[in-house]
């Protein structure tokens, strides 16, 4: 290029970047792209690079319980042996645990929070509803050769915690100390959600849930981490074995997590035949019909059974009972060859195969599924419950709203089981992070609507200009927001969608499928049955997806910040269409993504370039070379919508 045309070149330069600059844009490269993004210093027992550190730790909890139920008081007696393993380098001289039936206290912070009019977690705002643990005793149990013994322990109930002083410390790197505590409470009939009683015309279901103490974490990032339950956050419980017996009446049928240990007691022998043809067969199989619910026959002519179920590995039990259940069952198959039992038990007002009659198929659609695409399922049984909780998880047993149907049958079923692994299996601290169980989540079954049944279930095109200026509206709130401070209206958002949008777009966009997939199992792997932190999370996919993602997760996650790309003007080389044309385009708003430019030429040429995020790290503003020969008709940012743009309307530029 001769000198006089470079002079003339520079000035269109300057001339656009002039005008471009004079824009009100309040983006800033040096805040997004930070080069201090990790606040936290890794150390033994966190690594840099995601994984857990060579002296990484979590201590274990394991439970051996004895209940009884009432169906006529609505009465849950019961006693809890807690063996206490503290795999932590310093010695515990007093332990935590949850009593979350302590919510449904009349003066419980979380009934405080009843807000006067509009929804509410405890079913009627004036109802009246007093429950909450009865703590009888707390008594240490000591081993000699001569046997066990007991002593009280002192015991201090805050609200929805109980705080044990014990007369010696759990010594620290293996140290044990074991429990026993006995206590009842009244089920509440709308518990938050996640426990509860529906009426239907053959009896009550009873989902249970929360139903013992259970230990706080202490871990090497907050020690004890003793948030008080008020019912919107969720749960961050360690991992360990579960050895439980539920006495109710006879009449009752009850399902639980893990595996049913005494089945020639509770069942009868054509029940138990159909469980083993069950066990072969992927078509389902009925157990217990519409026919024989109120066909004395179908239980064993007994006052009282007792049942018995284990489960290793876990982080917390639920189950279910009633006298209205059909049951039925079929085969998982999981990638390893090993073989699980899916289990449905709902209401003869839930079934129909429009309804609850295809609830064992999505469960084993859903589990199959998932094992293949991330990670096996761990359990040896799978069970879905129809009840009055419109979708709540539990390892290896989920609670689904009993008029569920059709698709939205599939989607909550699918959610429920999803939760397995995320936080069944990778422990993440739902109190605090719900995104991280609840968005993770939301992106897998994103994919699982698309492989179900080819695609039986698959979502439609949502408005998509509509849906990120709401995602991103001014009543919005950042994900990266405790559950229980966020507004109830805000919770679906910002713990579900918005965050199951963002991985979506990470995998198709950024990282692409090939790497995001393996570094999100690898992230799995790394994590199951521990308990990683956000930053865990995104070192992980950064060093496994080969990537730098400061600025997605400081824009998408730890702050609200909204994209705004727009075209603000064409130019061309020297004033001459046949040597190229000059797009400039503007970043307006806090948060940056890719370029995804369309454009289309005087003659009906079209072509896309596709300009990496790093463009933005220079400013504002970004010209890009289109190395065309005639005029541009006209220009388009991210035509199809893909990326979170706030305003669609100066994303276009027309020429004349």
């Amino acid at each position: 290029m001769n000198a006089k045309k470079l002079i003339a070149f520079l000035l269109i330069l300057s001339c656009v970047a002039a005008k471009a600059q004079t824009t009100n844009s309040t983006y800033d490269q040096h805040d997004l792209f930070t080069p201090n993004f990790y606040p936290s210093a890794v150390n033994e027992y966190r690594a840099a690079d995601g994984e857990p550190g060579p002296k990484y730790w979590t201590n274990k909890a394991s439970y051996k319980i004895a209940a009884n139920f009432d169906d006529v008081k609505d009465e849950i007696t019961g006693s809890v042996t807690i063996t206490y393993t503290n795999n932590s380098p310093e010695a515990l001289p007093f332990l935590w645990l949850y009593l979350d039936q302590n919510l449904y206290t009349l003066e419980s912070r979380g009934q405080a929070k009843t807000p006067a009019t509009g929804r509410s977690r405890y079913g009627d705002v004036n109802s009246k509803f007093e429950g909450g643990f009865n703590i009888k005793s707390v008594k240490l149990i000591s081993t000699a050769k001569g046997g066990a013994t007991a002593t009280n322990i002192t015991n201090v109930i805050s609200e929805t915690r109980m705080q044990l002083r014990l007369p010696d410390p759990v010594k620290a790197n293996g140290g044990t100390v074991s429990f026993k505590i006995d206590y009842s409470f009244f089920i509440p009939k709308y518990g938050s959600d996640r426990t509860g009683i529906q009426d239907t015309k053959n009896g009550k279901i009873y989902a249970i849930a929360q139903w013992y103490p259970r230990m706080c974490v202490f871990d090497d990032i907050e020690g004890w981490n003793t948030l008080p339950y008020l019912g919107a956050g969720e749960f961050y419980l360690d991992y360990g074995d579960y050895d439980y017996k539920i006495t109710a009446p006879a009449k009752e049928i009850i399902v639980g997590s893990g595996e049913l240990q005494n089945a020639q007691e509770v069942l009868t022998a054509t029940q138990i035949k159909r469980l083993a043809a069950a066990r072969q067969s992927d078509k389902t199989v009925m157990i217990r019909t519409a026919a024989e619910i109120n066909d004395p026959s179908s239980r064993p002519r007994k006052t009282n059974l007792t049942w018995h179920f284990k489960l290793k590995n876990a982080r917390d039990v639920s189950w279910a009972a009633s006298t209205a259940f059909i049951w039925d069952a079929a085969r998982m198959n999981l990638p390893s060859g090993r073989k699980a039992l899916a289990m449905s038990v709902y209401p003869i007002e839930s079934a129909g195969d429009s309804a609850w009659g295809r609830a064992t198929e999505f469960t084993k659609g859903s589990i199959e599924n998932y094992s293949k695409r991330w990670y096996e399922y761990p359990y040896n049984t799978a069970t879905n419950v129809a009840s009055n909780i419109s979708g709540m998880e539990y390892p290896s047993i989920v609670f689904c709203g009993y008029k569920a149907k059709g698709r939205g049958l599939f989607g909550v079923t699918d959610h429920e089981f999803g939760h397995t692994w995320f936080p069944m299996v990778v422990g993440s601290n739902e109190r605090k992070y719900g995104w991280m169980d609840e968005g993770f989540n939301t992106f897998i079954n994103s994919l699982a609507n698309l492989d179900f049944n080819n695609g039986e279930f698959k979502q439609g095109q949502r408005d998509k200009a509509s849906f990120y200026k709401y995602m991103f509206g001014p009543k919005s709130e950042t994900m990266m927001s405790e559950p229980d401070a966020l507004k109830e209206a805000n919770i679906g958002l910002a713990l579900y969608t918005k965050p199951g949008y963002a991985l979506a777009l990470l995998r198709d966009e950024i990282l692409g499928p090939k790497l995001f997939d393996y570094a999100f199992q690898t992230y799995i792997k790394r994590w199951a049955y521990k308990h990683p932190t956000p930053w865990d999370f995104f070192r992980t996919m950064e060093n496994a997806g080969g990537e730098d993602l400061g600025w997605f997760w400081k824009g998408m996650f730890i702050e609200n910040d909204k994209l705004d790309q727009a075209v603000a003007g064409v130019k061309y080389v020297n004033n001459e269409s046949t040597q190229g044309a000059l797009v400039t385009i503007e970043n307006l708003d806090r948060m940056a993504m890719p370029v995804y430019l369309q454009y289309e030429t005087a003659s009906g040429k079209t072509g896309m370039v596709k300009i990496p995020v790093e463009v933005w790290q220079n400013g504002n503003t970004w010209i890009e070379k289109l190395n065309t020969t005639e005029n541009i008709k006209n220009v388009t940012i991210d035509p199809e919508h893909i990326f979170p743009d706030i305003n669609f309307d100066n994303n276009t530029w027309t020429g004349n």
